[in-house]
């Protein structure tokens, strides 16, 4: 019952106001990211506890890229997921495309990649969350040469002075695909060989799962393979991690994209295959008897694009125009967003990850 006094009445009405925003955002939170904007449609409170919750969200960064004329280009871009803008962010020094992005400790890092004069190099660049107003800094270059097409993966460890990031596969100056992982010091640069890839893989999806097994596939000598690095099925908890085939893509896939579903399953976007450019998507849990099911196909067949998970949807943009489009894993289906990649034309070889 609302209190008769007006000052009494007055903080009685903001608690309750401040209480139903409050329960909107555990709404929106349940309601995964499509879920909580449509929600800011309902009414005033539904707008401000989902814009709350999404408030609570990472960014999407997509830097570098290039474009039909192959020109190299240095811009990147933060998503803003709770206003579906995209925001201007310090440029790559030099521009380039088929480089490689993760986040380590907070902080944006690109490796490798192809220049402006489309020579394969070995640079390293860091964007902490304090430098977006100062730009990138630069970090020594990888010992192991120049890369691109290779997958970057963080480290979970807090031992060495920057950093460390595990790199997979890729090509060298030459072209050639490489079936190499090194283990790289951000702080030196050296490059710590590590058990290869079973395959030869570049332009490939690789991720890390929520068991912290790392998991690769497409990008292949058949394009269709996959495999996991994890500890030996019946191995002692020391023993070293060795990398295991997996059940083949119902495609081969060069130049696909992959992330981590909520369940935990990796899906598997686009790519060239053997019928062309293709938008179907597929993904598989990585268990004992797993195997691959069909995802709906995108909007666009997509090649050598970039894709996010965050809160129970897939966002995916680059190679069809400057479209984006979103998967939400409760209704299983597809989205087409109107925030289209503020960058000129059709990008391709990009780099992203949530920041």
């Amino acid at each position: 019952m609302a209190p008769t006094d007006r000052s009494a009445a007055n903080a009685w009405a903001v608690q309750h106001v401040l209480a139903l925003v409050e329960i909107w955002a555990l709404v929106a939170q349940h309601s995964g990211l499509v879920g909580a904007w449509r929600l800011t449609g309902v009414c005033r409170a539904a707008l401000a506890g989902a814009k709350e919750w999404l408030g609570t969200l990472p960014g999407w960064v997509v830097y570098g890229g290039a474009d039909w004329y192959v020109h190299q280009l240095s811009e990147g871009w933060r998503l803003d997921l709770a206003t579906l803008r995209w925001v201007p962010l310090p440029a790559l020094v030099p521009g380039r495309h088929f480089h490689s992005c993760c986040t380590v400790r907070g902080a944006l890092v690109v490796l490798g990649g192809k220049d402006h004069n489309n020579e394969t190099i070995s640079r390293v660049e860091i964007l902490s969350k304090a430098g977006v107003d100062g730009g990138f800094t630069s970090l020594p270059p990888l010992s192991c040469g120049g890369i691109f097409g290779a997958v970057a993966i963080s480290m979970e460890e807090r031992d060495s002075a920057k950093g460390q990031v595990l790199l997979l596969g890729g090509c060298d100056e030459n072209g050639a695909s490489l079936s190499m992982v090194h283990l790289v010091d951000l702080a030196t640069g050296m490059c710590t060989p590590q058990p290869a890839l079973l395959d030869y893989r570049a332009c490939f999806t690789g991720v890390r799962i929520p068991d912290g097994r790392v998991v690769c596939a497409g990008g292949g000598t058949s394009h269709a393979s996959a495999e996991v690095w994890g500890p030996p099925a019946s191995g002692a908890t020391n023993t070293a991690w060795t990398w295991t085939q997996l059940p083949a893509m119902s495609v081969g896939r060069y130049g696909c994209c992959g992330c981590v579903m909520s369940d935990g399953r990796l899906a598997v976007l686009g790519g060239m295959t053997g019928s062309g450019l293709s938008s179907s998507c597929e993904a598989l849990m990585v268990t004992e008897g797993g195997h691959w099911v069909s995802l709906p196909p995108m909007h666009r067949g997509r090649h050598r694009f970039v894709c996010a998970a965050v809160a129970r949807c897939i966002i995916v943009v680059g190679w069809a125009g400057r479209s984006a489009e979103v998967y939400d894993e409760t209704l299983n289906r597809w989205t087409r967003l109107s925030c289209h990649l503020p960058s000129v034309g059709t990008l391709w070889g990009l780099g992203s990850a949530l920041l």
